[in-house]
């Protein structure tokens, strides 16, 4: 619900997954761009290149972590991205 409210241009997959989802970022924006710059505000984000054999940044993708983080926390983190995308 977060992200179709504040991140509306982010295509989630991997939910089901359990404590992760993957996200798709927009055509244009640099997966490294957007952690360093979410970190910078104190969202904790990873970016799915980090976890490629090759390290390579296509696909830009997030990887967003919820396990053991409070729905408030989750949600707060989610408007901040969605803050975050609208400058790109």
């Amino acid at each position: 619900a977060a992200l179709a409210e504040d991140a509306p241009v982010l295509r989630v997959t991997g939910l089901a997954a359990g404590f992760h989802a993957v996200t798709h970022l927009p055509t244009g924006v640099v997966e490294q761009d957007v952690v360093t710059v979410a970190r910078e505000r104190s969202v904790g984000l990873y970016g799915m290149s980090a976890y490629r054999a090759s390290h390579a940044a296509e696909p830009a993708q997030l990887v967003l972590g919820f396990g053991n983080v409070g729905e408030r926390a989750v949600a707060a983190g989610i408007a901040a991205v969605g803050r975050l995308l609208m400058g790109w």
